[in-house]
């Protein structure tokens, strides 16, 4: 994988995250946990 495509995936994965971060704070729904949604492993 190039270093161009990996930047672009970072960036819109990090980007998704701040907009889910965002929705969840006006949402009021701050579960138990506030780790990252995204890692379910």
């Amino acid at each position: 994988m190039d270093q161009s495509s990996t930047h672009e995936f970072v960036e819109k994965l990090h980007e998704r995250q701040e907009k889910d971060r965002k929705n969840r704070e006006k949402n009021g729904e701050d579960g138990p946990s506030k780790v990252l949604p995204n890692k379910r492993h």
